[in-house]
């Protein structure tokens, strides 16, 4: 969620006045995270879709949507198109050897370190 703070227009420049002010501030950015902000790792679908099992039927809608537009404009395709699929399992903060394990580009990395 860090990483998501520098991208919020609204992350104070300056100091809370008070606790409550900070406490108001943190609470709004929850609110945004949970229920606004689409994660990527979860298929660009918020916290709350997720927890509440909402994200399947975008999901789905999602695919059917990409393969109308690809059955309609053929030549824009080069491969297929976007993973709607659901992530079955997700990490908060994943170990690095997993988050690596995960990426298809690091064996492309290793295997020119190797040559």
């Amino acid at each position: 969620m860090f990483k998501t703070l520098k991208y919020r227009p609204e992350y104070p420049l300056r100091p809370f006045a008070d606790l409550a002010a900070a406490r108001q501030w943190v609470m709004g950015l929850v609110r945004w995270y949970n229920h606004e902000h689409r994660h990527s790792a979860i298929r660009f679908v918020t916290p709350a879709q997720r927890h509440a099992g909402q994200d399947t039927a975008l999901l789905d809608q999602r695919k059917a949507v990409y393969e109308a537009a690809r059955a309609r404009h053929p030549q824009r395709w080069r491969g297929p198109t976007r993973n709607w699929q659901r992530i079955q399992v997700v990490h908060l903060n994943p170990d690095q050897t997993d988050a690596k394990a995960g990426d298809p580009r690091e064996g492309k990395t290793e295997a020119k370190k190797a040559a």
